[in-house]
């Protein structure tokens, strides 16, 4: 069986570096399983959005299958006017939409989930964080990312967090220079 085609995540690509001046901010609860098809019309009707999909890979005998599933279930973050809200309703995908009380800290995590993402480091996605030590990467690939280090079976893990969901990702720390915050 096929594995279907990377689709984008982002919309427009330059969402998180420039986002609209005149949008709120939400996160949509979509049905079980329609992350995807809720952001195929989104793209549609032009509504921006993002939905991070992280890559999954399995094997069974000789078959490698790669798969695009959502970093948070159900979740995808849609940006824009009071009409793109009522539009993105109208895809009935979404059981809720909750506006973002705190627009910039949520648009600063998802620049971080989304740099880590196209680092295409292994990602493992991480629910219901609590929180260690805080810190920030100085140098390397992750330059400038913020999180908390944590360890696990023996491993720094840094933990980056979408604060309005309580959920993250983490990525093994090599070596990377850190400098904690606070």
């Amino acid at each position: 069986m096929p594995t279907l085609p990377y689709e984008p995540d982002i919309h427009p690509d330059n969402l998180l570096e420039s986002p609209p001046t005149n949008g709120r901010w939400w996160a949509a609860y979509t049905l079980a399983r329609r992350e995807k098809v809720f952001m195929r019309r989104l793209r549609q009707l032009n509504v921006p959005h993002y939905g991070p999909l992280i890559t999954k890979t399995s094997r069974s005998r000789r078959l490698v299958r790669t798969a695009y599933v959502p970093l948070f279930p159900n979740y995808v973050f849609v940006c824009g006017n009071e009409e793109q809200r009522v539009e993105a309703l109208k895809t009935q995908q979404i059981l809720r939409i909750m506006e973002v009380p705190d627009e910039s800290e949520l648009i600063f995590d998802l620049r971080q989930v989304h740099h880590l993402i196209l680092s295409e480091a292994p990602l493992t996605p991480e629910a219901r964080l609590e929180p260690p030590m805080r810190v920030r990467i100085r140098s390397g690939p992750f330059a400038g990312i913020e999180g908390t280090v944590t360890k696990r079976h023996g491993k720094d893990i840094l933990l980056v967090a979408v604060h309005f969901l309580q959920q993250g990702v983490s990525v093994a720390l090599d070596d990377f220079e850190t400098a904690k915050i606070g």
